[in-house]
């Protein structure tokens, strides 16, 4: 038997807690009744959602190495390429696992497995995510204290980075953080003075670029 929920996330593209407020909201029958929370069902059992009978699918999890200029919308922001243009018709209705902006670039996970996407980006589920970045001038050894030892404060909230010196000229550093707010590390540099000139994800969590190059892609098997 497997819990309902669990069913509609895989099946949906949607989080568990957006399949229980449709099962909350009437909107899912099994069995041709209205379904409860905490139900399970069999592979016998018919479930239906506004009128749509919804059946396994395979999952898939992939992982892309996006180059720069791309956005991660799939309908372009004017001349602007969107990385669904990188990948063959069949992917192109799985969802990106949280972003990155058209400046940066490195390992974007896509997936049509809700209840994942939820687990990889929800904060309370903490995952470690590092990125290589280039800054417009040496970092001054004040500003990397400030950065990694008491944080930087954003508009949002304090912004605290570890990081690590990747060149003699204190130009490139290796970022890793377990947020991600919109242009953190961007922002975070920007608020001391600083221009970032290039930056690229290399790991989210248990999944890393491995060697794939810029603008390709691989089936990666789900890990937790």
């Amino acid at each position: 038997m497997l819990r309902l929920n669990k069913f509609l996330a895989t099946n949906l593209g949607v989080s568990r807690r957006e399949a229980d407020n449709l099962i909350a909201a009437g909107k899912i029958l099994v069995n041709n009744k209205p379904a409860e929370i905490g139900a399970r069902i069999s592979e016998e059992d018919s479930v239906v959602v506004d009128g749509r009978k919804i059946s396994n699918v395979a999952l898939v999890y992939l992982a892309l190495n996006k180059p720069a200029g791309y956005v991660c919308s799939r309908r372009r922001q004017g001349d602007t390429p969107t990385m669904y243009e990188l990948l063959p018709e069949k992917y192109q209705t799985l969802k990106s696992v949280g972003r990155l902006d058209k400046d940066s670039s490195g390992l974007i996970l896509l997936t049509n497995d809700g209840d994942f996407a939820f687990q990889m980006t929800h904060p309370k589920f903490v995952k470690t995510k590092i990125y290589e970045a280039h800054i417009d001038r040496p970092l001054e050894p004040l500003h990397q204290q400030m950065i990694a030892d008491f944080g930087v404060q954003l508009p949002d909230g304090r912004s605290q980075l570890v990081l690590e010196k990747m060149s003699d000229d204190r130009t490139f550093w290796r970022i890793t953080m377990s947020e991600g707010r919109n242009r953190q590390i961007r922002r975070t540099f920007e608020a001391l003075g600083y221009k970032v000139t290039a930056l690229h994800r290399t790991n989210f969590g248990p999944y890393g670029l491995d060697g794939l190059e810029s603008g390709k892609f691989v089936e990666v098997p789900r890990v937790g």
